[in-house]
């Protein structure tokens, strides 16, 4: 299940708050908790947004 903390780490990545480099490092530290179902989901969403 994706956390609250992901969900908003996503948000910020949409709105385009984020450094390459801080993105990166964020991601990184929640990363190894998620599942493979998840890490698709978080791509799909975040390949979804940028198609708009």
């Amino acid at each position: 299940m994706i956390t609250k903390e992901v969900n908003d780490w996503i948000k910020r990545v949409e709105k385009g708050n984020y450094t390459s480099w801080d993105l990166m490092e964020e991601f990184a530290q929640f990363s190894k908790y998620l599942t493979k179902d998840e890490m698709k989901q978080i791509l799909n969403r975040l390949k979804i947004n940028e198609k708009h």
